[in-house]
């Protein structure tokens, strides 16, 4: 696959404005990245490249937030992660590469809809059920794999449980390291899923953007609060998934 100078300046862009806003609201990383990836490289390997930038970004913050984790949570939701990360493997190895780009984008527009909708509902009921956690680790991994997005699912799931910010925020980071190292292997190891490998250089300049951003973000984050760069991050990734769907819907009908 031919990179050109712009599409790698949008892409590392891109990796450093997502890392930033991970920083200051603990999400954002997946959302602003994979929607804007998959339509510059392809939905397979931009959402695979998105899935590994994550899984960087989240290690780096983990080290930072550790006592605030949330460790057994984290584990839980690991482990049934682990089931979701297969089944979005089998589904981007089964769907051929014109509808996967339909199929990302619509699933990060459906993600932030399902986000958004809990949110203008204002408190939603208390779920109290041991379930509910599993549940988040299994869709939250099966979006992350195939879209690259965990972030709105975990929202909801942290909404429902009455999770407070500030835990949420740290614990998601193991989370997000988790799901996007799963994502990884099972499109690569699991399943025999074609993909684009990316080459060292850029791979390179991948680490050192979110680097870059996790030191932005901190210098921004007693200037920009936590809902604002969530907001900001939801704007990101509404663009990227309406244009992964018409770029999608464009290539199937030629």
């Amino acid at each position: 696959m031919a990179l050109t100078g712009v599409t790698v300046l949008v892409m590392v862009t891109a990796v450093v404005v997502g890392a930033s806003l991970q920083r200051v609201s603990g999400t954002g990383m997946g959302l602003v990245v994979a929607p804007l990836l998959a339509l510059l490289l392809g939905a397979a390997p931009g959402v695979l490249l998105a899935n590994a930038t994550t899984t960087v970004s989240a290690l780096l913050l983990t080290l930072a937030v550790r006592r605030a984790v949330d460790w057994r949570r984290a584990l839980l939701i690991g482990v049934f992660a682990v089931p979701g990360a297969v089944l979005g493997a089998l589904v981007v190895g089964a769907v051929p590469a014109a509808a996967l780009q339909v199929l990302v984008g619509a699933t990060v527009l459906l993600a932030l809809a399902v986000s958004g909708l809990a949110s203008s509902l204002g408190r939603l009921p208390h779920v109290r059920q041991p379930w509910v956690t599993p549940v988040a680790g299994v869709l939250g991994a099966a979006f992350n794999t195939t879209a690259g997005v965990a972030a709105p699912v975990m929202v909801v799931h942290a909404r429902l449980v009455r999770w407070s910010q500030a835990g949420f925020a740290a614990t998601m980071q193991p989370v997000f390291m988790t799901m996007g190292a799963l994502s990884v292997t099972a499109k690569t190891v699991i399943t025999p899923v074609q993909t684009w490998a990316p080459p060292w250089w850029l791979v390179t300049l991948a680490v050192a953007a979110v680097l870059v951003g996790i030191a932005l973000g901190g210098a921004l984050a007693s200037r920009v609060s936590a809902t604002a760069a969530r907001r900001t991050a939801t704007v990101l990734a509404t663009l990227g998934g309406l244009s992964a769907v018409v770029r999608g819907l464009l290539a199937l009908g030629q």
